[in-house]
């Protein structure tokens, strides 16, 4: 299917956006402080607000952002990380992204896509290891159309391992489809549909995106108004950190979307924001022409907790293992685990292989290896997906978000898979940690509230599994 994005409006006002962000490049400490002050009471801020906080170079000031943001995190999210793998379907793409080691012209990338058979051995083998969500990623390529992808969810969710089980939620990453093409992967039961601008600058898109239909700025700028129009209701959008200067791509991602909000009544569930690095035959990927720093990397992963606060934001293994610990206080709520960036690598034995990966990840420690230091952080892992079977998403997630579901809801549902992990794949040692946390965790519920998860622990430790509450 041929992009038509004729007659699509931009609301992407590039020069408004740098309006913004230069008007507030310079403001009083008191400012700061009145900002984070509204920001504590988690209701968001204003485009100006966020791109203030965004500028500051303060020592002091940049610490007060941070502990606001802690205190918004903990008071929303509580001590609960979900956790997820990327599953690469295939490396077939006819895009030619600049930054991108699957791009079209990269004749040294070996290129695969996996049969039914190779999806379900990749399942079984992440199914293995205790994964129960996944997001499946695709390159964009003619021959693969909604029908093929939509038939490679239902393989997923059709494998079952003896030892451990099935996979309960699946979220796709893949390239923009028509309203019809969304509606056969809500059909199939996807979680989250998710698709990043890369930047939002017009003139650098352009020129990093010379071919192939993803050079269709404005088609892909409205992916998330026809996947929710087919009835996705949730969506997951993010910026390719360092290929234009952070501070435009952030204001213009949370402009998209408070789009979306405007138009549906509910923004996107999650926000990404990957940092650029090193791709085969991609000198951009090694020499960033924005390049970010940690220090403002960390303030951007703060101050999106205080813009959104009731978004999820997703952190990938692109950053070290040192980085995602630091960022889980301040405002990460979806982490992914023991990640492989290329189709085959589960069930690869040779799995460092750079001439078959989309990039190259920071973090390459195994899924329980994660979970053990979360876990001595004081943080429950999360494979919960009762929301999704009971119907609470989008707007009606939200809603119930504000008023203090998740800490209801999502924290003992994410102790009780947190349970499951532990009797079905954790070695000794990750089993004493978790249950000595999952035994704190208990104490700190109301008395009525404590004897419904307790029940419910005490039916999983005899056998019966995907309990919520």
């Amino acid at each position: 299917m041929k992009p038509d994005s004729t007659g699509l409006p931009d609301f992407i006002n590039g020069a408004k956006i740098w309006e913004t962000v230069n008007s507030t490049a310079e403001i009083e400490p008191a400012h700061v402080h009145d900002i984070l002050a509204k920001a504590a009471e988690a209701k968001g801020l204003s485009l100006e607000e966020t791109a203030s906080l965004l500028q500051v170079e303060d020592r002091e000031l940049n610490e007060a952002i941070f502990e606001t943001a802690r205190k918004v995190k903990q008071g929303i999210y509580g001590n609960r990380m979900v956790l997820f793998a990327p599953l690469y379907i295939t490396n077939e793409c006819s895009n030619c992204c600049a930054y991108c080691g699957f791009k079209a012209g990269n004749k040294e990338l070996l290129r695969r896509t996996l049969t039914a058979d190779e999806i379900r051995r990749e399942v079984s083998v992440l199914e293995d290891q205790g994964h129960k969500r996944l997001l499946l990623v695709y390159g964009e390529h003619p021959k693969f159309g909604a029908e093929w992808i939509a038939e490679t969810v239902r393989n997923v969710y059709d494998t079952v391992s003896e030892k451990s089980g099935e996979i309960r939620r699946v979220n796709i990453n893949c390239a923009p489809l028509d309203v019809d093409g969304f509606r056969k992967l809500h059909d199939v039961g996807i979680g989250t549909y998710q698709c990043f601008q890369e930047t939002y600058h017009r003139e650098i898109y352009a020129a990093l995106h010379p071919s192939g239909h993803k050079k269709d700025f404005l088609w892909r700028l409205h992916a998330m108004h026809r996947a929710m129009k087919a009835g996705i209701d949730d969506v997951g959008m993010g910026t390719l950190l360092g290929l234009y200067d952070y501070r435009f791509d952030t204001i213009a991602l949370l402009s998209h979307a408070a789009e979306l909000e405007d138009k549906f009544g509910v923004g996107p569930h999650t926000l990404s924001f990957p940092r650029l690095e090193p791709a085969l035959n991609s000198e951009i990927a090694f020499n960033p022409p924005f390049p970010i720093s940690d220090a403002q990397f960390k303030r951007l992963v703060a101050v999106l907790r205080l813009s959104v606060p009731y978004t999820g934001l997703i952190l990938s293994t692109r950053e070290n293992k040192d980085m995602r610990r630091e960022l889980l206080d301040l405002g990460v709520s979806q982490l992914s685990a023991g990640s492989r960036t290329y189709p085959g690598a589960y069930s690869d034995p040779d799995y460092d292989r750079p001439d078959v990966q989309q990039f190259c990840i920071g973090d390459n420690r195994s899924l329980e290896e994660v979970i053990s230091e979360i876990v001595e952080h004081g943080y429950v892992p999360s494979w919960c997906t009762a929301c999704y079977r009971a119907g609470r998403t989008g707007e009606h997630f939200m809603e119930l978000a504000k008023k203090g579901f998740i800490q209801e809801f999502c924290h003992p549902n994410a102790l009780l898979t947190f349970k499951e992990y532990l009797l079905d794949y954790a070695h000794a040692s990750t089993q004493v940690k978790g249950n000595s946390l999952i035994g704190h965790e208990l104490e700190c519920f109301s008395e009525k509230r404590r004897g419904k998860v307790a029940e419910k622990l005490d039916r999983i430790d005899h056998g019966e599994r995907d309990l919520y509450l």
